[in-house]
């Protein structure tokens, strides 16, 4: 038991390196913040201090952590504001041909390679077949598209 006692430290870095693998598997920032405490509890336990005071650094250190660093790492690597531009969500600001006449309620178009159910957007002028049409909305199934002006048409200033 004296070994331990005086290499108190060894402890304090198993208990980190479980709770890192505990984090591996979660992904959360929670048990690497406590890893971090119990790495301060280690530190502590190096230098000499009394086991109580060794808790008492790792519990600090891993709730300072918790309240300051966790955050900073979430907004990081958590990002859960950006639209990556996967499925559906992709399709929209793209080009597409219309095949069959689209109108306010009906319509089909060669988008992405595959033919989509669409119709316009609201004010929108009926595209026929053959137009060029950009998607500026993907409800449910269906593509909401606007008629693309080309630029020769554009009319004059």
């Amino acid at each position: 038991m004296d070994w331990l006692t005086d290499n108190a430290w060894l402890g304090w870095l198993g208990v980190a390196l479980v709770l890192a693998a505990i984090e591996a598997a979660t992904v959360d920032f929670v048990f690497l913040m406590f890893a971090g405490g119990a790495l301060a509890g280690a530190v502590a336990a190096l230098l000499g201090a009394p086991f109580f005071f060794q808790v008492v650094v790792a519990v600090v250190a891993a709730m300072l952590l918790l309240l300051v660093v966790r955050p900073m790492l979430k907004n990081k690597f958590m990002d859960t504001q950006t639209d990556h531009r996967i499925g559906a969500s992709g399709l929209v600001g793209r080009e597409a041909w219309v095949l069959q006449t689209v109108t306010e309620t009906d319509g089909r178009v060669k988008l992405a390679g595959e033919t989509w159910s669409a119709r316009l957007a609201d004010g929108a002028t009926i595209a026929n077949p053959g137009d060029e049409v950009r998607v500026i909305a993907i409800h449910g199934a269906t593509a909401v598209v606007v008629p693309v002006i080309a630029p020769h048409t554009l009319p004059p200033s």
